[in-house]
C-alpha cells in the first residue's frame, strides 16, 4: 500500500481542452483544484507542469490569443507551484479529399495547422524529473499514446508510480498498461473546480465571451 507521496502533475493543455473542456461552460478551470479533487489526499502536489502553445488569431475569432493569455495569467497568479512550457503551431498547405461527393475537383488545398512540441516537452520533463528523483508519483493529464514509452521507462527504470487523469473515456490502452491508476474528469468536477472571477486585488477576470 502506497503511503504519503511527493507528486508532480504533467498537463497536456490541448488534450485536456479538447477532451474535457471544449464546448462546456467550465473553461475557467482551476487546475490545482481539479487535481486535488480527483487524487487521493496522500498525494502532496509539489509541482504542476502545464504544456501548451500560443494559439493564433482567426478572422472569425480575433480574441482567441487574448483569452488564452488571460487564462494562463490567471493560472500563474492563482497557483504558485505551476510552471508553463510552450510548444508551437505549424501551418502549411495540404491536399485533402473533398468532404462532399459530386461534381468538381476530388481534392482541395487546405491550411493544415498542428501543435508541435508539447508531447515531447512533457515526456522529457517526466523522464528528467524521475531521474532527478523529484517525485514519488507522476500524474499525467493526457490521453496521448505517444507518452507511453516515457511512462514505461519512469515506471520500470526508476520504480516511480504513474497515474493518469484522462480527459477522454475510455483511456488509451497504450497508456493504461503503464499506469498504476487511472481517473477520469467528470463534468461535475469541472463545475466545482473553477478559478475565482474576478481575482481579488487584480484586474484578471474570466473573458465574457469564450
Amino acid at each position: 500500500m502506497w503511503g504519503w507521496m511527493r507528486t508532480y502533475v504533467y498537463i497536456d493543455g490541448f488534450n485536456l481542452y479538447y477532451g474535457a473542456v471544449k464546448g462546456t461552460r467550465f473553461r475557467w478551470l482551476d487546475l490545482h483544484a481539479l487535481v486535488k479533487e480527483i487524487l487521493h489526499p496522500r498525494h502532496e502536489i509539489l509541482c504542476l507542469k502545464y504544456f501548451t502553445a500560443i494559439v493564433s488569431a482567426r478572422a472569425h475569432d480575433p480574441e482567441k490569443p487574448h483569452r488564452q493569455q488571460t487564462f494562463i495569467r490567471a493560472l500563474q497568479t492563482h497557483i504558485p507551484n505551476l510552471l508553463v512550457y510552450y510548444g508551437r503551431f505549424l501551418s502549411h498547405p495540404k491536399t485533402a479529399h473533398r468532404a462532399e461527393q459530386g461534381t468538381g475537383e476530388r481534392f482541395v488545398k487546405v491550411i493544415h495547422t498542428e501543435e508541435k512540441g508539447s508531447d515531447v516537452n512533457l515526456a522529457v520533463h517526466l523522464l528528467n524529473d524521475a531521474w532527478k528523483d523529484e517525485y514519488d508519483c507522476a500524474v499525467v493529464i493526457s490521453n496521448d499514446s505517444d507518452l507511453a514509452e516515457a511512462m514505461k521507462l519512469v515506471r520500470e527504470e526508476r520504480s516511480k508510480q504513474i497515474g493518469i487523469i484522462s480527459p477522454y473515456n475510455p483511456v488509451s490502452h497504450a497508456l493504461k498498461i503503464h499506469a498504476d491508476f487511472v481517473r477520469y474528469i467528470h463534468p461535475k468536477t469541472l463545475r466545482k473546480c473553477q478559478l475565482p472571477d474576478p481575482f481579488p486585488g487584480t484586474k484578471i477576470h474570466k473573458p465574457t465571451v469564450w
